[in-house]
């Protein structure tokens, strides 16, 4: 049966992005104990292999069950605010009121016949203030481990989808936004479908606060949704170019104007053979937006770009002098 949420007038006009490094560090761990399903990232999962030899996340892992089963929410809750630093988020964890979170690890364990009353789940549910900080602790070696390396280029294609389908709710309206999440995701009459998604009589329903909309490398090909009370309702879905993450090249510019302008800049400048947005060239080269809007203000100030405005976007160009630098002339 089918995850059905029914979303009344507040909620839509306070329906929001956000990207959480907390809940794509614990989406890149459940996609680690089903990896066979992810064929995207064969070649991060590959690195990872020899990266988690060096790692004990057992305490985490016990947390983490195989698909159908529950991780605590408050492990990577909805975060409060669009863009979070991790540092930020590993703090709010930290902070999780302690009978919330046995009541969660509790959940969760249940998952797994005999596993709360092993040692190990005992352990965790007598004593979950200590435990939450033995996760917390845990979880930021995972994110050190498996995201923080490649982080600029996770969150320039999360980026790039909130800004592709924030435009395509300007140019066309919320339905084509909502419709366009995932194929198994419908929207018709006030009503958010989730096929493909085991009905959950637990699952937070929306209730005016607004519903939480999360683009994910890691959640492929699932979209999930159900987070308990107190937090907020929200869809984690696929976001568009995650493909391509692991996949394309490295645009490797001419030495020489590597030395001179430093190895980014020198690619987005090469790269520029014809006028690109500050998103498409973020997306281009698997660099942080802000990242690539730094280096296009200093090639711009030094003359070798010029801007203008096409539209909602903004699109760089090389000039005369960029043109000459990049050939050598």
């Amino acid at each position: 049966m089918p995850l059905t949420l029914h979303l009344g007038a507040d909620d839509l006009t306070r329906c929001r992005f956000a990207i959480s490094p907390l809940c794509q560090t614990h989406e890149a761990l459940r996609m680690l104990r089903r990896p066979a399903r992810h064929g995207y990232h064969h070649a991060w999962l590959r690195r990872m292999g020899r990266t988690l030899k060096g790692l004990d996340l057992s305490p985490l892992w016990l947390f983490v069950p195989r698909p159908g089963g529950y991780t605590p929410d408050f492990l990577g809750p909805p975060p409060d605010e669009p863009y979070p630093t991790i540092d930020d988020e590993l703090a709010r964890m930290r902070a999780t009121e302690p009978g919330l979170a046995r009541a969660e690890m509790a959940r969760s364990l249940s998952c797994t016949p005999g596993l709360a009353q092993s040692p190990q789940g005992r352990a965790a549910l007598d004593d979950p203030a200590g435990t939450v900080r033995r996760l917390a602790d845990l979880t930021e070696l995972a994110w050190h481990a498996l995201l923080a390396p490649d982080w600029p280029r996770h969150r320039a294609v999360l980026e790039a989808d909130i800004a592709h389908r924030s435009r395509r709710a300007a140019d066309v309206g919320l339905d084509a936004l909502l419709t366009g999440l995932h194929p198994t995701v419908d929207w018709a009459g006030h009503t958010l479908t989730l096929h493909r998604y085991e009905d959950q009589a637990e699952a937070q329903r929306p209730d005016g606060r607004g519903i939480l909309l999360m683009p994910s490398v890691f959640v492929w090909p699932d979209v999930v949704s159900g987070f308990a009370r107190p937090w907020q309702p929200t869809v984690i879905y696929p976001a568009r170019g995650m493909g391509r993450l692991h996949t394309a090249p490295v645009p490797r510019p001419p030495q020489a104007l590597a030395r001179l302008l430093g190895h980014q800049r020198a690619a987005l400048l090469a790269g520029l053979t014809t006028p690109a947005s500050t998103t498409e060239l973020a997306r281009r080269h698997t660099l942080a937006r802000s990242t690539v809007s730094a280096h296009l203000t200093a090639l711009r100030e030094a003359g070798l770009l010029d801007a203008r405005r096409q539209g909602y976007y903004v699109l760089y160009g090389r000039t005369a002098l960029g043109d000459a630098l990049t050939s050598g002339n």
